[in-house]
């Protein structure tokens, strides 16, 4: 006996509670099923104008529609699941050949070119790496295994050796050292694939071949002086390298997963093996790697901290498991590239979205999620929203709401006000009061009525605001709350009239541009992103040479109720400070045509207003991300524990999504968001079966 489609009365009504990555992944896999339309009704709430979250980017209509991102974002190479995503995306979306972006490969460039900030006798000094590329296109095909991981590090250490041979005159093939790595390559090639079914007495016997070749070179190292950069560089390589690979065989990580190294600091595991304090613990790779994850405890840079397997993991699998090249630099902002094409491949599969939709607070009704509070932040001139504004041909979001679609005294309130409907501490609940002598209209979602599961995939730091008596039911969901630690980032982005040759930062072979790490706080991390000037809307005869984004941890312990309503402002003025700071200070050891500290040279600066000196600053763009669904989740040692599975919220129709789950990435990053909205909508549904990565194996 066969049964028609599903009424609308039968379908399983899904709210999903915002629209950053981790949502849309979710609304993405439990849309893609045929049929789905029979068996669920969708619907995505989203406090302001746009989807993102962290990742949000917008396009300022009184500033050449330029782009205006949370951050610095790029995509690595070993994001399997979120390519897998975009390609198919794009693959529905349809763009006509020739149009902006109009497939995943006019969307994402490859990148090969990273640089890191090395401080050398008191100087900054660029240390650059070109990445190989590798087989393969991101999430296309078997996915790299840890020990082909394992055996990529291993081959890189041979090289390593090699080039430490030419560099000191001297050939390594005859010596111990030689002899101890061909052995213990040796060994190591004669174990299978599947690292599990490995003993572990061959991993000690590996790890001991390691620390003897490693002493080897340490003594062969005081036969010979530093005498060039690049000679202290293979050095470090080696250490760091060696060090690694030797901790990651003895604690028996390929046989046991790398969660079993998660109660430890990065740095105290690295000297738990005996990692050189200089060449190996404090070296600028190892640093670097703080910086890449915002690793330090409110933001303090004297308070490192990143639990060392899931570091580890993250290291191996984007710099060893990577397909294709190392890095994918989009080609928009992140909201024109990934954003745009989910959303409205989406809206055209029949998933709602409800913008200006504020959660306030979800309710539990026995063991399961029974009404949720929602804040209807403005009223809509015809009851429905387009978010999109049309740049140079490309559908973007822009940077503020669209207010001829808003009801028109509220469009003039909010803008003579200068409201941020995005804030935690947004006044505009206040203002509408006193404007109109009653609060903000407020609905209230019921279970069986407006929805029957939830996705909530609002950021961990909303936890405690959003959910506090769903907290004190759920020991887990609670742990989870307390003991997962966020950090506040700040970003800025000048617009220069030089390109970045003028700037003085040397050119490189294939003509790409710097994607740089450890530099100095208060902004350690800067890559100039000209490529994007192009799809920006300049004057002719005005488009600037030079677009550079920073980004780094905010310094930020505390932070005030919602009815503190300057605080975002002071945050943002701390952002700008720091900012002007770096440019006036140490922003010449990556700029040396700059001058000399205490002397930039601001005329530099893209000003309309044509201001003069440091004025010119105000215009730019600067944030702090501050508030509790912005700032970013961190990998504190001891953390990953509290992690929860998208399943694992304690409420039968609660299912989370987001990077701050337990996906097998366990790191704030595009890929685990993505990863975290599949374990949802499999969850719910059954789709996906696998998810890639989501095991160490």
């Amino acid at each position: 006996m066969t049964t028609g489609p599903a009424t609308g009365a039968q379908r399983k009504k899904i709210a999903i509670l915002g629209g950053g990555v981790g949502s849309l992944s979710a609304a993405w896999h439990l849309s893609t099923p045929l049929g789905w339309q029979d068996r669920y009704d969708i619907t995505v709430y989203q406090q302001g104008w746009r989807l993102g979250g962290k990742g949000a980017s917008g396009r300022n209509a009184l500033h050449a529609q330029r782009i205006e991102e949370h951050g610095l974002h790029v995509w690595f190479g070993s994001y399997s699941n979120a390519f897998t995503m975009m390609r198919g995306a794009y693959e529905r979306l349809g763009r006509a050949p020739g149009a902006p972006l109009a497939a995943l490969k006019d969307a994402f460039h490859p990148h090969d070119y990273i640089a890191l900030a090395d401080p050398v006798d008191g100087e900054w000094r660029p240390w650059h790496i070109v990445m190989q590329p590798l087989p393969g296109e991101p999430g296309v095909g078997a996915p790299v295994t840890m020990w082909q991981m394992a055996m990529t590090l291993l081959g890189w250490i041979g090289r390593w050796l090699e080039e430490l041979g030419s560099l000191q005159g001297a050939a390594l093939h005859g010596t111990e050292v030689a002899r101890s790595y061909r052995l213990l390559a040796a060994l190591a090639r004669t174990l299978p694939d599947d690292s599990r079914k490995h003993p572990m007495h061959q991993h000690l016997l590996l790890a001991q071949a390691l620390d003897g070749m490693r002493a080897r070179l340490r003594n062969g190292y005081r036969e010979f002086a530093p005498t060039s950069e690049a000679l202290r560089r293979v050095r470090i390589s080696l250490e760091v390298g060696s060090t690694v690979l030797k901790g990651l065989f003895a604690d028996g990580v390929f046989i046991k997963g790398f969660d079993v190294i998660n109660g430890h600091d990065l740095r105290a595991w690295l000297a738990m093996h005996g990692g050189d304090p200089e060449l190996c613990i404090g070296s600028t790779p190892v640093r670097a790697v703080y910086d890449l994850v915002f690793a330090y405890e409110n933001g303090q840079a004297a308070k490192p901290t990143v639990e060392a397997g899931t570091m580890l993991r993250f290291m191996m699998r984007g710099g060893l498991g990577y397909k294709g090249s190392f890095m994918y630099k989009m080609q928009a902002g992140m909201g024109d590239t990934v954003f745009t094409p989910l959303y409205q491949v989406l809206a055209g599969r029949g998933v709602k979205f409800r913008f200006f939709h504020k959660v306030e607070e979800l309710l539990p009704d026995g063991d399961e999620v029974g009404a949720i509070r929602i804040t209807r932040q403005l009223s809509l001139r015809d009851g429905r929203y387009s978010p999109l504004v049309n740049v140079k041909g490309l559908d973007c979001w822009p940077s503020a709401p669209n207010y001829a679609q808003v009801d028109p005294a509220q469009a003039v309130l909010l803008q003579e006000r200068e409201v941020d409907l995005e804030s935690h501490w947004s006044d505009w609940p206040g203002i509408y009061q006193r404007e109109y002598g009653q609060p903000l209209p407020e609905m209230t979602l019921q279970r069986g009525r407006d929805f029957d599961t939830v996705v909530f995939g609002i950021p961990a730091g909303s936890l405690a605001a959003l959910c506090p008596r769903l907290l004190a039911q759920s020991a887990p969901l609670k742990a989870a709350s307390e003991q997962l630690r966020t950090v506040s980032t700040q970003a800025y982005q000048v617009w220069m009239d030089r390109d970045l040759g003028e700037l003085g930062w040397p050119a490189q072979p294939g003509g790409q541009q710097p994607v740089l790490t450890g530099f100095s706080k208060p902004y350690d991390t800067w890559a100039p992103m000209d490529h994007l000037l192009p799809r920006e809307d300049w004057p002719a005869g005005r488009r600037p040479g030079n677009v550079s984004y920073l980004c780094s941890v905010l310094p930020m312990s505390a932070y005030p109720p919602p009815s503190e309503h300057g605080f975002p402002a002071r945050a943002t003025a701390l952002a700008k400070e720091g900012a002007i700071r770096q440019l006036d200070g140490e922003i010449v050891a990556l700029w040396p045509s700059a001058g000399r500290p205490g002397a930039f040279p601001w005329h530099w600066l893209a000003d309309p207003q044509g201001r003069d000196g440091e004025a010119r600053f105000g215009a730019q763009y600067w944030r702090a991300n501050v508030g509790p669904s912005e700032r970013y989740v961190q990998c504190a040692a001891g953390t990953a524990q509290y992690r929860l599975p998208a399943d694992g919220s304690g409420f039968s129709n609660l299912y989370l999504a987001g990077d701050w789950l337990k996906t097998g990435a366990d790191a704030g990053c595009i890929e685990a968001a993505v990863m975290g909205g599949m374990q949802a909508s499999r969850a719910i549904c059954g789709y996906p079966g696998k998810i890639e990565g989501e095991s160490d194996e």
